[in-house]
């Protein structure tokens, strides 16, 4: 089945122009035009992806981000952010609240079906080479994309779940934050480090086992080591 995918935008013409472009590649297409409307067709139904316009009335995008992301019914749902503004701060608070990408208006058909296709393929990733990868304690099952500490599971958000594969993967080298963001976020580097830090503290609070064995390198990025 294809997946679901809900527009949350109060422009007209732009969810016409989404529906029109993702119904051709057969997705399955809810629209609402406000954060009240979407959060009852959400609660109806989980949609795969949701493409959420930052400026809303009433309650913003970022608002309704914050709130999807608290939720654990919906927290692990991707999102990918629509502004009108190029604004750099806009896109940084936007993706430390948890979405998974942004997309700046106008914007054209091929570029939207680009990105959607680049964050669904990375949150359901076909069969992959690696099925579990383990590191002491930690243990990692790929096609459930769930780590477990001593056969116990452990929540973890979409991007935080891809940023310790990453570390695990890469051990005992260190990745600068730059390399980070465009591993995980297959997004434009914003020129700060607030993203990366925000998702490593994250990780290092739901895992203990993490606090000394994810190393900070002043001034370049952070390091994974397996033996302490």
């Amino acid at each position: 089945m294809k997946e679901k995918i809900l527009i949350v935008d109060d422009e007209h013409d732009i969810i016409k122009l989404i529906t029109d472009t993702l119904r051709k590649e057969e997705y399955v297409v809810s629209s609402a035009s406000s954060v009240t409307e979407a959060h009852r067709k959400v609660a109806q139904s989980i949609p795969d992806l949701i493409l959420l316009d930052l400026r809303l009335p009433v309650v913003d995008g970022f608002e309704y981000c914050k709130m999807l992301k608290k939720d654990e019914k919906t927290e692990n749902i991707p999102i990918i952010m629509l502004t009108s503004k190029s604004l750099e701060s806009d896109k940084v608070v936007g993706l430390e609240l948890g979405a998974d990408d942004y997309i700046t208006k106008p914007f054209s058909p091929a570029e939207l079906r680009a990105r959607i296709k680049a964050v669904l393929r990375r949150l359901h990733p076909a069969e992959k080479q690696l099925e579990v990868i383990e590191s002491g304690d930690l243990s990692i099952k790929m096609s459930e994309r769930t780590a477990y500490i001593k056969g116990k599971p452990i929540e973890l958000r979409p991007k935080e779940f891809d940023l310790l594969c990453l570390l695990i993967k890469k051990k005992g080298t260190v990745l600068t934050r730059e390399f980070i963001m465009e591993s995980v976020w297959s997004s434009e580097y914003f020129g700060t480090s607030r993203t990366v830090d925000v998702h490593i503290n994250r990780l290092i609070k739901k895992i203990k086992y993490l606090e000394k064995r994810i190393i900070s390198v002043t001034g370049y990025g952070y390091r994974y080591i397996e033996n302490i």
